[in-house]
């Protein structure tokens, strides 16, 4: 199923943190690259890209930031190749001791006529700033005169482009230290930091783009193995794990029948919208139980779909499964939305069955009453749990502790339970407890409304069913389904806007996005051919 994948491909779903990368760098260096000869490297594709935004007649005055290491020598090369080209540069140097290099670029600058100050105010008039001042591996706090000028800084108008990462912001939790530069566009340089993927950073990283300076994946794969234990999901990613395409002679039993458990009379949108997720996913079979006063409000959005009546509470709950209903017959069973805290019985029931399951919303708060790590070391089975931050605090209090560290978090928790954990926000983490960890890089602030998380759900387990991705790590097939899920989310508010997308609009744009993948693998194809 999975192709081989180029360079290109390879480096963008590497994801590394700060001690990673410099050992990266240290073979590059123990090679033979000269340091200086990277630099210049770096910071001439950094300062063509600036050049490619801000054209000189557009942003002619630029100031740049400079601090005492390596991305302050960065930061001074850029400056010099903008000089040459035209632009108005001025430097902002903060700290008079500079790393030997970067002193030697800042003597080049300085006789060019580059003017230099030690205050930030003289940079206010600029139409552009590009921030040299730290890069990663910074650990300690912004304080004093440096701090002061970066708060000034942030109450200003202009762009600020940020060389590798924003200074201020810790490169493997995406922490504040201090305070740090609030930028409109971040180059990061040569492989991806795990701060590009904290919730917590993201504010101040504005638009983010990779530069790729030509990182041999050998030095990569040489520092964090192959495949590497933390990675970005990208469409060629989700291209390669999806179960694509199929087999000419395939017909529904052999593509997974999935088990929905879900709804309540109070909550009976939560079946529909999960429903609607699993429908997207392709697979071949799918039933879904609810209470039986819901059955014909199913029938009528899901015709297709094997609607079984259960049971159900004074309340409208589901009360138990139908005697006829034999749980093992399901490749997967999904369990949750909509249930209400009264089916805890039910999601005890399927936490016994030896199938792979997918628990969210009341599955999860039904979970944390049983308490949840021993319920779970109990399974036989895979379990795929899908909490939000409050159902993760609830579920995993000391693992919660590592919060607002989402990957240290979800990494832990997936590691006492034995489960795959996956950790809804604006970048969703996907860990298993074998120590793989995958990063969804984009998402969208139109899936924070009701009901986004239940088409997750029947995604999710949809995928799940397909007997044809037994084969691949389960942690990736959620991922993809994770991913997938968000590209329907940026797709939709593409189309509509941010404040408009509804779940059910949510499920109609899941479908282009695979047909998007298709598209690619055939072009990708060809140019290989």
């Amino acid at each position: 199923m999975r192709q081989p994948q180029n360079r290109q491909e390879e480096i963008e779903k590497v994801v590394v943190n700060a001690q990673q990368m410099r050992e990266i760098e240290g073979r590059i260096f123990e090679a033979g690259m000269p340091v200086a000869a990277l630099m210049e490297k770096v910071a001439g594709l950094i300062a063509q890209r600036i050049q490619e935004f801000y054209p000189p007649d557009q942003q002619h005055r630029v100031g740049v930031l400079v601090g005492p290491g390596h991305n302050g020598g960065d930061a001074l090369v850029v400056a010099r190749e903008l000089h040459l080209q035209g632009y108005d540069v001025v430097i902002y140097r903060p700290i008079a001791k500079l790393k030997e290099l970067t002193s030697q670029h800042a003597q080049y600058a300085d006789s060019l006529g580059i003017p230099f100050y030690e205050q930030i105010q003289p940079l206010h008039q600029c139409d552009l700033i590009i921030d040299g001042l730290f890069g990663f591996g910074q650990t300690r706090s912004l304080e004093g005169e440096i701090a002061q000028a970066v708060e000034l800084l942030n109450q200003w108008s202009q762009p600020v482009v940020s060389i590798d990462l924003p200074s201020g912001i810790h490169t493997d939790t995406g922490e504040v230290l201090g305070t740090a530069i609030r930028a409109s566009k971040t180059f990061c340089l040569g492989l991806w930091k795990l701060a590009f993927l904290q919730d917590q950073a993201l504010e101040y990283l504005g638009e983010a783009e990779l530069i790729d300076f030509g990182i041999p994946p050998m030095d990569v794969w040489a520092i964090l193995g192959q495949p590497a234990g933390m990675q970005r999901l990208t469409a060629a990613v989700a291209r390669d794990y999806l179960p694509l395409p199929r087999k000419q002679t395939t017909y529904k039993y052999k593509e997974g029948h999935l088990l929905l458990i879900c709804g309540s009379e109070r909550y009976s949108g939560g079946a529909i919208l999960t429903g609607l997720g699993a429908r997207a996913s392709g697979v071949g079979m799918l039933s879904i139980a609810v209470p039986e006063s819901l059955k014909p409000l199913l029938v009528s959005h899901l015709p297709e779909a094997l609607i079984i009546g259960c049971p159900e509470t004074d309340s409208g709950a589901i009360a138990h499964l139908p005697e006829a209903v034999d749980l093992s017959d399901y490749n997967a069973i999904a369990c949750g939305p909509g249930l209400t805290l009264e089916a805890k019985s039910l999601v005890q029931e399927v936490l016994a069955v030896a199938s792979p399951l997918v628990l969210d919303a009341d599955g999860l708060n039904s979970l944390a009453e049983m308490r949840t790590v021993p319920t779970l070391l109990r399974r036989q089975a895979p379990t795929i749990l899908t909490p939000h931050i409050g159902e993760f605090k609830r579920l995993f209090p000391d693992s919660a502790q590592l919060l607002p560290d989402r990957v240290s978090a979800v990494r832990k928790a997936s590691q006492l339970s034995k489960s795959i954990v996956l950790l809804k926000g604006a970048r969703t983490a996907i860990a298993d407890s074998g120590g793989s960890l995958w990063l969804i890089p984009e998402s969208t602030p139109a899936l924070a409304r009701g009901g986004s998380g239940d088409v997750l759900t029947g995604l999710i387990g949809g995928l799940v069913a397909y007997p044809a991705l037994r084969e691949q790590p389960l942690a990736a097939t959620v991922a993809v389904a994770a991913w997938w899920h968000a590209q329907g989310g940026i797709w939709a508010a593409q189309e509509r806007t941010e404040l408009g997308v509804d779940a059910f609009t949510l499920s109609e744009y899941l479908i282009p996005v695979v047909h998007s993948l298709q598209s690619y693998s055939i072009v990708g194809n060809q140019q290989a051919l």
